[in-house]
């Protein structure tokens, strides 16, 4: 049984046009690959962030992907892939993920807009704010998996913590 309605899509923008808009008010670099794609380089606390959104018209779904520069040596991705699984569980919104054949760390999330729906610039800020706090707040469990030979625990242990006051 289908619940599903037949609907012409009439969405009254591009999603996609949204975040190209969002760049340029904000003059962060970026390159729009096609009409469903753009890249931006956003800079983040530790790191410069390179995130790219796509319109997934099949799905009604606008993806985000933010990756940092940090390659994951051979040796250090069952580590990482165990910090992942940490993280993850305290994430509300996105998740983290590796891709392995590139060896980079990447926060993804999808907001679906079924029906025709359209996305707002604020939802679009939302899903970029959402991915680069994520970004930020774990880069530095993730370098020190892969660069300080920690443990995820250890790793995720050290940036964890909670600051009284102020210095």
């Amino acid at each position: 049984m289908s619940l599903l309605l037949e609907f012409e899509d009439d969405r009254s923008i591009h999603p996609v046009d949204i975040i190209e808009h969002i760049a340029s008010i904000n003059d962060w670099n970026f390159e729009r690959q096609d009409a469903d794609e753009i890249a931006i380089s956003v800079r983040g606390g530790w790191s410069d962030y390179h995130v790219s959104f796509n319109w997934m018209e099949e799905l009604e779904s606008l993806h985000i992907a933010c990756a940092f520069d940090l390659k994951v040596p051979d040796a250090r991705r069952a580590e990482v892939k165990q910090l992942i699984a940490l993280v993850n569980e305290q994430l509300w919104i996105g998740h983290f993920d590796a891709w392995n054949k590139e060896g980079v760390i990447l926060f993804r999330h999808s907001h679906l807009l079924s029906g025709g729906a359209d996305v707002s610039p604020q939802q679009c800020e939302a899903l970029l704010r959402a991915a680069t706090e994520s970004c930020d707040l774990y880069y530095q469990a993730f370098q020190f998996v892969i660069w300080a030979g920690k443990n995820a625990q250890e790793a995720l242990s050290s940036v964890m913590f909670e600051t009284v006051g102020e210095a």
